[in-house]
């Protein structure tokens, strides 16, 4: 009896997706991908072979209209995702994970422009992308079975899917001195760039849904906790910097560690007391208190980044930034969710998480989360009155729930605020409707606000901000990308100007202190030279440069500048606030370190890539590059690196288990310990289902 198929037309779908897939992530990464040539490529072939045949099965159950139809569903949708992922690499220079789907919907939608705009610096990769698409349509009678497939040969194709599966699986033990192995990044928590480059876009997209369902793979308690014999200066001061005859008290609150342990009944809860509890504060300094009672107004500049400093044409951000403390190794890195996970890192002094659909800040708002250390709590708490503004829809990233969690009195457009509509919209006009007020007010006053006008694109036709200020920047001898971006930024610079005279017209110049860090460097410039042309060659493609930026910090009452070689970030800002203020606060439990202390500084990025005193540790190449002059201890990179990690984990630990709140710390009431005599299992803090 003769076969209705023969084993060449079984081949044929399994070339078809194979070879496809292969063309996608090939495409993807010569577009999106900083390297095109590492072992990357070979598990990108092994983890293609289980998913063809998987799509193979798929299109060869059906009668031959029905493989037809499923063959060219599978290929269009995953075609279609590879584009979607271009496209929002290209604008957000970063993967698009299930968990943001929210969040991208909004972002695509709002920023509409810059949807448009990436779509067409993309198109040269979907060309490309849709080739096997189009090459499909073209030759589909040929490329399918025309028949359904045998239970025999079934069994065969999802026989192949286990063994190559296997192997594959089987390949992440080979050796590796990379501290990031291959196997720990498949199995525990996502790193969505690293993911694509290690494994490709459809892996990546796999073990996206396996974690959105199931959760990733966190290591025991015990591998988190600090090293017995680390030194002091891993993550706390250490006394051999500090003069004999100075004595420093540790910036930490009276919390019973010991009976927390003791009780705690919750494994999650119990390695958390026990890691806070080993933790080393950091110790109060010569700055403690300095601004003791004076105003605060704190910024997150949109996209604020150290080319923004100009003296020329930023005149006002190049005094803040040169005539306060001067921070010479300030780094801004960009995670996970773009703005709103920088403003959430900056405020809070913790790294965000990527372990949900919503970001960080949303899922604070939401739970109403104890955020007990941001500035606007702390300083309610000393009768300050603290009020924040957005100056772009007051609802975008839930900043309507986030941000009245951290103790304010928050105002956005089309909810209080009135600024005239633009995009993006003015800082200026933003300042000149709420500075009057605060000065009229009660003081000392804490503003907060979260800027818009430094918006990508940065070009001289969809920003208006950009446009206001072109001809000003025409004779800068820049590109348009960089004149455009110097030019939406002398709208902020402006505004900070007019922050300054009305300060000085007020006689609060010198009782007002300034903070401002960006959300993330503008990666709106990316692929457009602009990178480089404002800072030094090299700087767009190197994984940390290109987020060295400025910290801002800044007080007219300052005589002179204070240079500040250490490395330092984001996260570090609250900390050093907390300090300087002289506020009462326990330097344990925020992830960042007061960068005025003597505590060695150490700046993680969302690739596991950091900055610390003695180098740089790039994980893409897994080297360290040490300082000029400076020697490597044994262990230190590994160490170091285990610190990053703790850095992150425990991060994400704070935020799901809302633990301030667990331990006491409720905001708007100062912290009162509890007496150890007294203490019972009633005071005790809830152990009730905490997250993973």
């Amino acid at each position: 009896m003769m076969r209705r198929y023969s084993t060449w037309d079984i081949l044929r779908p399994l070339e078809l997706f194979l070879c496809s897939f292969l063309w996608l992530e090939l495409i993807y990464r010569l577009f999106c991908v900083e390297r095109f040539f590492d072992r990357g490529l070979l598990y990108i072939l092994l983890f293609s072979i289980p998913a063809a045949l998987l799509y193979t099965i798929l299109s060869s159950v059906w009668n031959k209209k029905g493989n037809l139809i499923a063959a060219g569903i599978l290929l269009s949708l995953t075609t279609l995702w590879y584009m979607i992922q271009s496209v929002y690499f290209t604008i957000f220079r970063t993967v698009l994970v299930t968990k943001s789907f929210g969040m991208a919907g909004d972002a695509l939608s709002n920023y509409w422009r810059e949807t448009l705009a990436g779509i067409g610096k993309t198109i040269p990769c979907l060309l490309l992308l849709a080739l096997p698409l189009i090459l499909f349509f073209l030759l589909r009678g040929r490329l399918t079975l025309p028949v359904r497939v045998d239970a025999p040969e079934l069994l065969s194709l999802v026989g192949g899917i286990a063994v190559f599966h296997l192997l594959a699986v089987l390949c992440l033990n080979l050796p590796s001195t990379d501290l990031l192995t291959t196997k720990d990044l498949y199995r525990g928590i996502l790193l969505p760039d690293v993911a694509a480059s290690r494994f490709g876009v459809m892996t990546t997209l796999r073990l996206d849904v396996s974690q959105s369902l199931f959760g990733a793979d966190i290591p025991d308690d015990d591998v988190f906790l600090p090293d017995d014999d680390r030194s002091s200066s891993a993550s706390g001061d250490s006394s051999e910097d500090i003069p004999p005859e100075t004595v420093y008290q540790p910036n930490i609150l009276d919390i019973d560690f010991e009976t927390l342990i003791t009780k705690e009944t919750n494994s999650t809860l119990k390695g958390m007391h026990q890691y806070f509890a080993s933790r080393e504060p950091t110790l109060q300094n010569e700055y403690t208190g300095m601004f003791k009672g004076k105003n605060l107004i704190m910024l997150t500049g949109e996209a604020f980044w150290i080319g923004a400093i100009h003296p020329t044409y930023t005149p006002t951000l190049y005094k803040l930034a040169n005539e306060g403390f001067v921070f010479k190794n300030f780094y801004n890195p960009l995670w996970w969710y773009s703005t709103i996970d920088g403003e959430y890192a900056h405020c809070t002094g913790l790294i965000p998480s990527n372990q949900s659909k919503n970001s960080s800040f949303k899922i604070t708002g939401m739970n109403k989360n104890s955020m007990y250390f941001c500035m606007g709590n702390m300083l309610a708490m000393e009768g300050y009155p603290t009020t924040a503004y957005h100056n772009h829809t007051h609802s975008y990233y839930s900043r309507h729930l986030s941000h009245p969690n951290m103790g304010y009195d928050y105002y956005g457009v089309g909810a209080g605020l009135d600024v005239k509509k633009s995009w993006p919209e003015s800082d200026l006009e933003m300042m000149e409707k709420t500075i009057p007020q605060a000065l009229a007010g009660q003081k000392p006053f804490h503003n907060y606000y979260m800027t818009v006008s430094g918006h990508m694109n940065y070009n001289f036709i969809g920003n208006a901000m950009s446009m206001k200020h072109k001809a000003e920047v025409a004779d800068s001898g820049l590109s348009e990308a960089a004149q455009a971006y110097l030019a939406c930024n002398m709208e902020l610079d402006k505004a900070l100007e007019y922050v300054l005279a009305e300060l000085e017209a007020a006689g609060e110049l010198e009782n007002t202190v300034i903070c401002m860090s960006g959300d993330h460097y503008p990666y709106g410039l990316d692929g457009t030279g602009a990178i480089d042309e404002l800072t030094s060659p090299g700087t767009e493609n190197d994984l940390i440069e290109k987020y060295r930026s400025s910290l801002i910090l800044w007080c007219g009452g300052m005589n002179e500048p204070v240079v500040v070689e250490k490395p330092c970030s984001s996260i570090d800002v609250i900390p050093t606030l907390c300090n300087l203020f002289g506020l009462e606060y326990d330097s344990r439990l925020i992830i960042g370190r007061d960068i005025l202390s003597t505590a060695p500084g150490l700046v993680p990025t969302n690739k596991f890539c950091y900055v610390s005193e003695l180098g740089k540790y790039y994980s893409n190449t897994s080297t360290f590059v040490p300082n000029e002059g400076v020697t490597v201890p044994d262990g230190y990179v590994e160490q170091t690196y285990k610190e990053v990690q703790r850095m992150v984990s425990y991060s994400s630990r704070i935020l799901f288990n809302d633990y301030y709140r667990k331990i006491g710390l409720l905001p708007g009431q100062k912290f009162v310990p509890v007496p150890k005599a007294k203490t019972s299992v009633e005071t005790a803090p809830a152990a009730s289902s905490p997250q993973e």
